[in-house]
């Protein structure tokens, strides 16, 4: 085993702090990676915090990992030393049910092997009863097929929050055929929504903002939304009523589902994104105008890749401020209080020189 410089939670009451975790050494198909940033995801508080009530304790969190291949096995053939990769939030599957075999492994039948909070599959130099261990570490050692490139052109700490943020919208964007055209709504501008906005623009969409905050104005238009509606103003919902292809509901506070609905054309459809507290749904918004309201979970690692390269390509990148490993619990009642603009990355040179 690799031992390894981290930050754990060992409770669910207890700051992140220094901790040291063994990693595996490098399989025939596993690469070594010196992680060189990590993304804060607002899961990670949830998760550290036991919010959930499924955490695995003493927990490292992580997973919009950037870093630098530093080691592959003797089979690897999708990398090699030197090369510059991402691990977003899951590291295994079990391959072989329809969802793993569709590409749509964050749906694996039998659950996917999350980055952090989650345990090694059974196989060669796996262990099922060993967790899994996030990114806010020095390294970590993954199977190849569930390791990303990063291509050149994106600034590696703004890269690392593309990994959960990016892909999250992404996916929906892509399977409900955004482009030219399109009218989409993105409801908050935070983490997930500001790279929403960037993603939908440069798809070709008509982009509008929903936001209870005015003072959000500015910056939306600043990321590339072409509007921008005040939700607290009490005449917005029906001035913009019928108006959506899409809604991209990233919202984590809970929320009037049935008025944002209203909002959709017929046949529109409300993307929740978020996971608020229960809301009501009242079923006359839907069946008057066809519409739907669904879920979406990150992606597939083929749809990661995908969006990583359309990144590239449009030159588009998370708004990020990089931090030290020792401001993390800071970091954390910063996100609580919204404050960051939009995501936080610890620069995991931090950690090493800790």
């Amino acid at each position: 085993m690799l031992k390894t410089s981290a930050y754990a939670a060992v409770s669910a009451v207890s700051p992140l702090a220094p901790y040291t975790i063994d990693r595996r050494k490098p399989g025939p198909r596993d690469v070594l990676i010196d992680i060189l940033y990590c993304g804060v995801c607002h899961s990670d508080i949830h998760q550290v915090r036991d919010e959930w009530g499924d955490s695995i304790f003493p927990m490292v969190p992580g997973h919009e990992i950037v870093g630098r291949v530093v080691e592959a096995g003797l089979s690897v053939g999708s990398f090699k030393v030197g090369d510059i990769v991402g691990v977003g939030c899951f590291v295994d599957s079990c391959r072989t049910c329809a969802a793993c075999t569709d590409g749509e492994e964050q749906y694996c039948e039998h659950g996917m092997s999350a980055t952090y909070n989650g345990y090694e599959r059974s196989g060669p130099q796996l262990d099922p009863d060993r967790p899994t261990y996030g990114g806010y570490s020095t390294r970590i050692t993954v199977d190849e097929k569930y390791v990303l490139r990063i291509p050149p052109g994106i600034p590696l700490e703004r890269a690392a929050p593309l990994l959960c943020a990016g892909i999250t919208t992404w996916s929906p964007l892509r399977r409900f055929g955004v482009g030219p055209g399109s009218e989409v709504a993105v409801l908050g501008l935070g983490g997930l929504g500001h790279v929403a906005v960037k993603l939908a623009k440069a798809m070709g969409a008509d982009v509008t903002v929903l936001s209870g905050s005015a003072g959000k104005e500015a910056d939306a238009r600043r990321l590339g939304a072409d509007d921008f509606v005040v939700t607290s103003n009490r005449t917005a919902f029906k001035a913009h009523a019928e108006r959506f292809d899409l809604i991209l509901d990233t919202a984590s506070a809970q929320h009037d589902y049935n008025a944002y609905l209203q909002l959709l054309r017929r046949d529109g459809t409300l993307v929740l994104l978020g996971l608020p507290e229960p809301s009501p749904l009242d079923a006359g918004p839907l069946v008057m105008r066809r519409r739907s309201i669904t879920g979406s979970l990150i992606g597939g690692i083929r749809a990661t890749q995908d969006m990583l390269d359309f990144c590239a390509e449009h030159g588009i990148a998370a708004d990020v401020e990089v931090i030290g490993m020792a401001q993390v619990n800071e970091a954390y009642e910063r996100m609580l209080a919204g404050d960051v603009r939009y995501r936080f990355v610890i620069d995991i040179a931090s950690l090493r020189g800790a």
